[in-house]
């Protein structure tokens, strides 16, 4: 086996891109490449056993990865107005969004080539991935990429004060799908804070809040099953207002217990829309979203509002940055195989 790749980070969380050695995913679009990728059977955080699994395993997986890794299978759009199409991945499985990885991906189109861009301005990257089209607005400066906002697919709430009976006591719960579906509580509702040293405890909440919701009705996608379930769950502190600007802390614990280092894009987005509709923030008021590792994303709710139904339109910026190119092998009778998670 013989993968090539390039990594990114955005915000502190890795985005690996797999430019050559995945094998070709059947499907007519984005959505029905996930499908193929999960299998016959399989889940989210289950894929059925493949040739294409076995390459996410291997990249994902020590000693190539580590169980933070993220990345994604780069495919062909669903129609010529998208410049590229995206299959992401985690350690567990297959997601249907990642707002990181769209940061991450705008950064790398403009910077490889694929996509022309001035040496001074926005250049705009067209994305199809499993919940619809993204775009990414690349900022330029000098010839460098200096930021990335993406705008992603309508984010719907679903529940505002849901109420959820955990391990430490009932919480109220805010559901959102922004692409993905995200559960929002604050940490302080379960006796925690957004701090480094409480993550194992972060991360079992996380987890088990994830558990519970798995049959409510407010995690139901609307018009996509494909859509529905749990993938995050967004634990914030709130923290001082910084020249008016709405700020707060979170991480996010998605797929089977892993951790989102930045603050989490698409999560970003979901938090968004709950803020609006709780009439916390207003179209175009900024909120300032730092990570466990004190990266920062800011986002806004473009004016419009909720447009018959479909939910906020919202736009989260951040940074990506190159950390390598690589070339992944796997040797003949090396007894690892794609590796293995601690």
């Amino acid at each position: 086996m013989d993968v090539r790749a390039v990594d990114y980070h955005a915000a502190g969380e890795p985005f690996r891109i797999v430019l050559d050695g995945a094998p070709t995913i059947p499907g007519d679009s984005v959505a029905e490449r996930r499908a193929s990728a999960l299998g016959a059977g399989g889940s989210a955080t289950a894929p059925r056993p493949s040739a294409l699994d076995t390459v996410r395993q291997l990249l994902v997986r020590e000693p190539r990865g580590h169980a933070g890794m993220y990345g994604g299978f780069l495919v062909p759009p669903d129609d010529d107005e998208a410049h590229l199409g995206v299959l992401f991945w985690h350690k567990d499985g297959y997601s249907t969004a990642c707002g990181h990885g769209t940061v991450a991906l705008g950064a790398w189109a403009v910077d490889s080539g694929l996509v022309p861009a001035p040496a001074d301005g926005v250049a705009r990257v067209r994305i199809d991935v499993p919940s619809g089209r993204v775009t990414a607005l690349v900022q330029r400066a000098g010839g460098r990429t200096t930021g990335v906002t993406f705008r992603n697919v309508p984010s719907r709430v679903s529940a505002l004060k849901l109420p959820v009976t955990t391990s430490r006591g009932v919480v109220e719960v805010a559901v959102a799908h922004s692409g993905a579906c995200y559960a929002s509580v604050p940490a302080a509702a379960l006796g925690l804070a957004v701090e480094r040293g409480q993550l194992p405890e972060l991360t079992a909440a996380g987890r088990e809040i994830r558990a519970l919701l798995a049959d409510s009705e407010a995690v139901a996608h609307p018009t996509d099953a494909r859509l529905s379930g749990v993938y995050g769950v967004v634990l914030y502190d709130e923290l001082p207002s910084a020249d008016g600007v709405l700020s707060q802390r979170n991480v996010v614990v998605f797929a089977d217990g892993q951790i989102d280092r930045s603050p989490c894009g698409s999560g970003t987005s979901a938090r968004l829309a709950v803020l609006a509709a709780e009439g916390r923030l207003a179209p175009g008021e900024e909120l300032r979203h730092e990570s466990i590792i004190g990266t920062v994303f800011t986002g806004r709710v473009l004016a419009g509002g909720d447009r018959l139904g479909e939910g906020v339109v919202t736009e989260v910026g951040g940074t990506a940055f190159r950390t390598g190119e690589h070339r992944f092998v796997l040797e003949p009778g090396d007894s690892l195989g794609p590796g293995f998670l601690l």
